[in-house]
This record gives C-alpha cells, structure tokens and sequence, in this order.
C-alpha cells in the first residue's frame, strides 16, 4: 500500500491496538484474531498487532482482516522493546503488515542500528514507517530520519516526559505545533472513551488509536467492578 493511500485511509478515523502480553488470559493469536475482526466490524479503520505475539499475530490477523495492519514485535521490557531492531522491522513488513511501528527515541538499541537505519529498512521492504515517539523533539528527529507518520505511543514510557492520568493531549498540541500541519500525527496511550478521543483529534491528532479500553476485557471488567462497589 502507498504511504499516501494508506495516510487517507486512516485520516480522521480509530484504529484499534489488538495486543496482550505474555501471561495475560488472552494472550493467544486466535483470541487476537478473534480481537481484530470484532474491531474491524465495528469500524476500525486499521488494526495495530503484534506486540509479545510477534510475527506470528501479525501475519494471522493480516490473513484475516481487510483492513490496514500496523505491526510491530516487542522484545523484552527494557530500553528499546518495541520493534526494536532492523531485523524485527523488516520482520514486520515481511509478515504482511502495511506499517512497521518502531521506537523513535534516541536510547540505544540492542543491534546497535539506529532508528533512520530502520526507517531505511522498511521502505527497501515496501513498507510504511510509523515513529513512536514520547516528546516533541523526538518527534522532529524521527520525521528528519524518514518516517512517514508519527504516534504518541511512548508518552509517559520514556523518563523524559512525566506520565498523565490520560492521554497526553498536551504532547499532542506541542508535536503539532512543532512539525506543522501536513505531518501526519496519530494519538495513542491512555485514550479510555469516545470523550479522549474527540478531545485527541480537537488536540491536533489526524487519528486516534485505541488498545487496552476496547480489547482488554480484564481491564474494562476491573472499571466496572470497582464502580459496583458502595
């Protein structure tokens, strides 16, 4: 898919994170599969997966989806976890992903590459490359290294951005007004109900994502529990 195509595509839309981590009740590539067509039917416009299920999750719900996939694999839970080597990036596109979603912060990453050497890597695959990023300046640098589009996914991550109760709305403006309008800037982390998400786009967010407040039934369960208690 052509980076523009996809970019409309996705434009003033939700795309919805379908990943869980090793040890949770969910944590299977069926019930990933399942996770993502039930989002692509209520109107997804695009799934991000992978995560701790790796390549393996990817190239499932890519099969059997019709919608965009961005993919990305998480190795370890240190540092630089998330797509966190040229290899995993090419990985991702191989697997069948439109996007690799990789970690755009300065901190070292354990092949010793750098984030433009990845960006690099997926547009020789014919891939898209997606910068999670956790400050402004991080942002800036990743767009300077090639990335096509930028997501907050790292806010709040990284010690250089303290962490909200919700989204960071504020990161949002702050990239915004930084890279301008014609960067393609997508909103993620922390965003629990339609509210954030008007409140994501009206911040500057071309599109919004959404993980664990729709595919993460332990957690939703937990807010009502707790809601029931007098």
């Amino acid at each position: 898919m052509k980076t523009a195509d996809f970019l409309d595509h996705i434009r003033g839309t939700l795309i919805v994170s379908a990943q869980a981590p090793d040890g949770h009740v969910l944590r299977d590539t069926a019930a990933m599969v399942f996770m993502a067509r039930a989002a692509e039917a209520g109107g997804s416009a695009a799934i991000r997966c992978g995560g701790y299920g790796g390549v393996e999750d990817i190239r499932a719900i890519t099969a059997a989806v019709g919608i965009p996939v961005i993919g990305l694999t998480k190795e370890g839970a240190d540092g630089v976890y998330i797509t966190p080597t040229v290899d995993s990036a090419r990985a991702v596109i191989a697997a069948g992903a439109a996007v690799a979603a990789m970690d755009a912060t300065d901190r070292p990453r354990r092949d010793g590459s750098s984030f433009a050497a990845q960006v690099t890597a997926v547009h020789e695959a014919g891939g898209i490359a997606m910068a999670d990023i956790a400050t402004p300046t991080e942002a800036v640098a990743a767009l300077d290294a090639g990335a096509d589009l930028i997501s907050t996914t790292l806010a709040g991550y990284t010690e250089h951005r303290a962490r909200t109760s919700g989204p960071d709305l504020e990161l949002i403006r702050e990239v915004r007004d930084l890279v301008g309008d014609d960067v393609f800037l997508i909103g993620e982390g922390r965003f629990h109900s339609p509210e954030d998400v008007r409140a994501g786009r009206a911040a500057g967010a071309d599109a919004i994502i959404v993980g664990t407040a729709i595919t993460d039934p332990v957690w939703i369960t937990s807010r009502f529990v707790a809601g029931a208690r007098m």
